[in-house]
């Protein structure tokens, strides 16, 4: 049997970018792994009542727990970091943050977990981390600084056997899917001034360089429920709320990977993640 690991950032990550690929895969028996940096402890609150500045870690991880139920995660694992805020806020600085930790502490972390859980393909962020948050970033770094390393028979071996996975993947949300939902909030009369800030960063990645695209209609509503889950950060002024549900299920209802390991030939596509891995 098949397995996968996914390393993020963030409570939610998973459920926006891969949250249906997940509940596809392990609605199939593919054992899933997730594994989350930080408990996104500056994230926002969308409703006080929901949660304080103080207890937002807390809440988050609770948040994650329930998502990672609906979409059937097998195991989940917290690296224990401090969430470092967006770019070029005051978090940054915090010495807890993630990205103010060293390679040599967070790599053999990811790599005692690749070598205990022995996933056949690893998902993570593209190098721009979707829209280039410094976490999304780090723990792309860190995630394929991390695959390499575990195969290595010299690397840590108090950490485990060494061990390949056959495939590394980014989650790439392609250019396309910016556009087709400017147009679509354009269409509904929404404010779409926030679009400028991903047009000026060049967010997104290139369509033609999309690996997989993955048709997620039939686990749509898990991927729903997980967002749900994230009530702290889903909530009535997401960005994603101001188109009526049926449309932003069907925008969903598609989710896309850029093959990073082993290289891909131009044009390459795959069916899925694991079409043609060694058994």
């Amino acid at each position: 049997m098949y397995s996968i690991l996914a390393s993020f950032a963030h409570p939610d990550d998973e459920a926006f970018g891969v949250g249906g690929s997940i509940a596809r895969y392990a609605a199939a028996g593919i054992p899933v792994t997730l594994v989350c940096a930080t408990r996104g402890e500056v994230g926002e609150i969308s409703d006080p009542a929901l949660a304080t500045p103080e207890t937002l870690g807390e809440v988050r991880e609770a948040e994650l727990r329930c998502a990672a139920s609906s979409i059937g995660v097998k195991d989940l694992f917290f690296l224990g970091y401090r969430d470092s805020g967006m770019d070029g806020s005051p978090d940054n600085q915090d010495p807890r943050a993630f990205i103010n930790q060293p390679a040599n502490i967070v790599i053999p972390q990811l790599v005692a977990i690749l070598r205990h859980q022995r996933p056949d393909v690893v998902v993570t962020f593209e190098p721009f981390g979707g829209y280039g948050h410094p976490d999304h970033i780090a723990i792309h770094k860190h995630t394929v600084a991390a695959f390499h390393a575990a195969a290595r028979p010299d690397y840590a071996t108090e950490l485990g056997a060494p061990w390949q996975a056959q495939r590394l993947f980014y989650t790439a949300i392609p250019r396309s899917f910016f556009l087709k939902m400017k147009k679509m909030l354009d269409e509904a009369g929404q404010d779409t001034r926030e679009f400028e800030r991903f047009e000026r960063n060049e967010a997104g990645w290139p369509d033609d360089q999309v690996n997989v695209t993955l048709d997620v209609r039939q686990s749509v509503d898990a991927k729903w429920d997980a967002l749900e889950c994230h009530r702290t950060q889903f909530g009535p002024g997401n960005l994603f709320r101001r188109l009526p549900d049926t449309q932003l299920k069907l925008l969903m209802s598609q989710e896309h990977f850029a093959l990073a390991w082993p290289e891909p030939s131009p044009g390459m596509r795959l069916p899925d993640l694991l079409s043609g891995l060694n058994s």
